[in-house]
């Protein structure tokens, strides 16, 4: 019970953590990546702001230069684009206007022409063009800003290009994210780890409630939690120790009122068997008198029989029974019974299958009479509720050190849901045989007592077995 009760709390503490990481994820990365946007456009945005201002800046240089004639003009620019200082950074090119390299910052012979869109739009457009890409001839990703250089008669002489590689600034970036990352990776951290401890702080006592309300619901009435909280938790704590006090007062009651009433049952029972007894032997009854005299002697015994039962049930609700253990020839008990009931069982048609065998099976300290009991409840309800079958079957066996006793019926079993209740005190089901529906509970607590288990289960091709292990010590 108490690791069912464990595994259920592990999982509504694995829901909440999943829950919580989750959203903290969610958010976290929603941060990250917006950073990490805002970072990226600020750096491109601050480069390419950088790039037009040296593009403007050409601009308005040669600007001074429109008095030249076209082919001073086109080689200034050549010349411009091979003394720019700058080239450690930034390179600076010279297109013509047929978009081949003419010259370049880095040499003459720097590389291919470059083919991005955005020289032919400068050309076009007669206005500075920018682009951030991939560059088709090196396939790295480069910025490039281009601005036409047109001639004081209107013609356009080239452009003048500038390129540089965005890999520094791609790599802060990808250090931004990193770190936004990294700082999201700690705040999870911290989340599950003040989140764990919060929920031991709620999920420990919960657990410990469960398993107490386990135990009171299974009759461990009076039981009480213990827990420093003073919150929620400690209010409902407190009233699951108040109901579990009033039950258990309730029970004291109802044992205390049963075990009374069956003492006072016992005399006047007592009475009716012995006068119905003796009047039974008197010869000269008629016979409808002597069949009402037997209706009568056999029902006092019947009462009789539930009162002992009664009386049972409260002496071992109040711990009053103990065992006279002694080394016992439990199979000699065991086929004693069986034989004993068997003859009654056949008055009502009943056949009674004893399965005799071979095996040495060793004494047992145990209580004789106590354990008779058992055997004799156990093969009484075979017959009250699976008697129709016609057969009863029983059987005993030595298995892994324990004595091993079966008792099976052929009747219509037990509904699958009342499995797990039939032991219950009081319980009776949808059976109709009449009864206090404490008999099981008796003899499962004689069968505790003794170290042992007895378990019903429904019976392939139907009926009621009942198993009784029995260990060779406890």
């Amino acid at each position: 019970m108490e690791t069912k009760t464990k595994l259920h709390m592990g999982g509504l503490r694995k829901r909440w953590l999943l829950n919580t990481a989750s959203v903290v994820i969610a958010l976290g990365l929603v941060c990250v990546l917006g950073i990490t946007a805002a970072f990226a456009a600020y750096y491109y945005s601050l480069m390419e702001s950088d790039m037009r201002k040296r593009a403007k800046t050409a601009t308005d240089f040669f600007a001074d230069y429109v008095g030249q004639n076209y082919s001073e003009f086109y080689q200034s620019c050549v010349t411009f684009a091979q003394t720019y200082d700058g080239k450690n950074n930034i390179e600076l090119q010279f297109i013509n206007a047929d978009g081949f390299l003419v010259a370049s910052s880095y040499g003459q012979w720097a590389g291919r022409s470059p083919a991005t869109k955005e020289i032919q739009q400068a050309i076009d457009s007669r206005g500075m063009v920018s682009f951030i890409g991939r560059d088709e001839n090196t396939g790295e990703q480069i910025m490039a800003v281009s601005t036409p250089m047109i001639y004081s008669n209107g013609s356009v002489v080239g452009v003048l290009r500038y390129v540089t590689s965005t890999r520094i600034v791609n790599g802060q970036i990808l250090l931004v994210a990193a770190t936004s990352g990294s700082v999201l990776l700690i705040v999870m951290l911290l989340v599950l780890i003040t989140s764990n401890v919060y929920l031991r702080s709620i999920m420990n006592p919960v657990a410990e409630i469960t398993e107490k309300a386990k135990r009171i619901a299974n009759g461990s009435y009076g039981v009480q939690i213990k827990t420093p909280y003073k919150d929620e938790i400690g209010e409902l704590a407190e009233t699951i120790n108040e109901m579990s006090n009033k039950i258990a007062q309730n029970e004291k009651m109802q044992s205390e009122f049963i075990s009374q009433l069956s003492h006072e049952l016992r005399t006047p029972l007592t009475v009716i068997t012995g006068w119905s007894e003796t009047l039974l032997s008197d010869e000269n009854m008629d016979a409808d008198t002597r069949q009402g005299m037997k209706i009568i002697s056999s029902e006092a015994k019947r009462l009789t029989e539930m009162v002992m039962e009664l009386l049972d049930f409260t002496r071992m609700q109040d711990g009053r029974v103990t065992l006279s253990v002694e080394p016992t020839d439990i199979r000699g008990e065991f086929e004693d019974t069986v034989y004993m009931y068997g003859s009654h069982l056949a008055q009502d048609g009943i056949e009674l299958r004893y399965e005799d065998n071979d095996e040495d099976i060793p004494e047992i300290p145990c209580d004789p009479k106590r354990l008779r009991q058992v055997f004799l409840n156990i093969l009484d309800n075979a017959r009250k509720h699976g008697g129709e079958g016609g057969r009863i079957d029983a059987s005993m066996h030595y298995e892994d050190d324990a004595v091993v006793v079966r008792i099976r019926d052929y009747g219509p079993g037990i509904p699958e849901d009342e499995i797990p209740l039939v032991k219950k005190k009081f319980f009776k089901g949808s059976s109709k045989a009449r009864g206090t529906g404490i008999g099981l509970s008796v003899c499962d607590e004689i069968v505790k007592m003794h170290g042992g288990e007895l378990t019903l289960e429904n019976a392939p091709g139907g009926g009621t077995l009942v198993t009784i292990r029995l260990p060779n010590s406890h």
